[in-house]
């Protein structure tokens, strides 16, 4: 990752083919609750065919919710969404409350959610930090799992983390100087973390905490931005005109999104968009600075006892993600094809590390509609 996120908060506002499938399949319904306990009430939401095969959707994050571009990878005729928003995230309840999270619970929630529809077993698909609860919770449970399909897999490094937090020059001198921000030289990793989320932790958002997290994204986005711009120059070359047409598109949806962010950066008061990226980052720092509790080597003992399960894995990575590194999935695809060479794939469009870019969208689509 050079963050674990799902930068684009809802595709379907700037991409058309993801409007318009959101727009022709359903609303983006109002959310139902499902008690968790220690006060956390998950929100959910299900969409599309309830006779279909049932789909559970993982946001990105830590901190990120279910969005209606989720919806377009699937025939929603023939196939069954169920959207929750993890822990403290979205429209689930405390917002932003870090007490009792942890991937743990997270996948005990999924479970809890499951046997609340009574779905015996689902396919999961996943994006980014998503991945990582996938993998847990299909570690966990195996036999409720059909089929998973991850994309941009997150692997929980400190140097996709870095890459993020600790920005290049290059970035610095594009995005300017932000004194709040507590990165600077020979200040580790983990001590960064630590003091992001001592400044997010005010339910009331300062001074600092809003200057903290406009930061956060726009190093989010700024990390995005490399990665499809890659996608674009190779895309002379690489793609038709027509897929070379959407993603300029894609790109300057991006860039337009960036430069009112930019143009805000310095705005003194509050508005609700400042408290939603204040809860946000503040779950993302807990969780980064607890490596996702995730032990080490816990993601390749998934992807081994998936194998050895006979649970089909479908890798697809952006070529060009500068946000997770293909590399993680090309590693956990061969580690899964050692085991069982026909129950695992991995597809590289031509893309950065959004779901909704017009290259990603195409190859999720090919593959969660592929019939068995």
């Amino acid at each position: 990752m050079n963050s674990n996120i799902d930068a684009m908060k809802d595709p379907s506002r700037d991409n058309p083919e993801v409007a318009l499938a959101a727009r022709r399949h359903s609303v983006w319904p109002a959310p139902a609750y499902l008690s968790v306990g220690r006060g956390h009430r998950m929100a959910f939401r299900t969409v599309g065919n309830p006779q279909g095969a049932p789909w559970l959707l993982l946001h990105g994050g830590p901190g990120s919710s279910c969005q209606p571009g989720m919806l377009a990878p699937l025939d929603l005729a023939r196939q069954w969404a169920i959207a929750p928003d993890q822990r403290g995230c979205g429209a689930s309840r405390p917002r932003g409350k870090t007490a009792a999270s942890t991937t743990h619970a997270l996948v005990a929630d999924l479970e809890a959610l499951r046997q609340h529809l009574g779905v015996e077993r689902w396919s999961l698909l996943a994006g980014s930090w998503g991945t990582v609860v996938a993998l847990a919770y299909a570690r966990a449970h195996p036999q409720r799992v059909q089929r998973l399909v991850l994309r941009g897999a997150f692997a929980l490094s400190w140097r996709e983390v870095g890459g993020l937090l600790l920005p290049s020059r290059r970035v610095q001198q594009t995005l300017g100087c932000e004194a709040a921000w507590p990165a600077a030289p020979g200040v580790s990793l983990p001590a960064v973390l630590a003091r992001l989320r001592q400044l997010l932790q005010s339910g009331t958002p300062g001074v600092a905490g809003l200057r903290v997290s406009r930061r956060w994204a726009l190093l989010e986005s700024a990390c995005v931005s490399n990665g499809m711009r890659r996608a674009l120059r190779q895309a002379v070359t690489q793609a038709t005109p027509a897929q070379a047409a959407a993603m300029r598109r894609d790109w300057a949806a991006l860039r337009r999104r960036q430069r009112k962010a930019q143009a805000s950066r310095h705005r003194r008061a509050a508005r609700p968009s400042d408290r939603a990226a204040l809860h946000k980052f503040r779950i993302q720092a807990h969780y980064l600075q607890h490596r996702g509790f995730v032990r080490p080597g816990a993601l390749d003992g998934a992807v081994t006892g998936l194998a050895r399960q006979g649970v089909p894995v479908d890798w697809v990575h952006g070529a060009c993600d500068t946000v997770c590194p293909p590399a993680n999935s090309r590693a956990w695809a061969a580690l899964g094809r050692r085991l069982t060479s026909r129950q695992v794939t991995l597809t590289e469009p031509l893309s950065g590390h959004l779901g909704g870019e017009s290259g990603m969208l195409a190859a999720l689509r090919a593959v969660v509609r592929r019939p068995g």
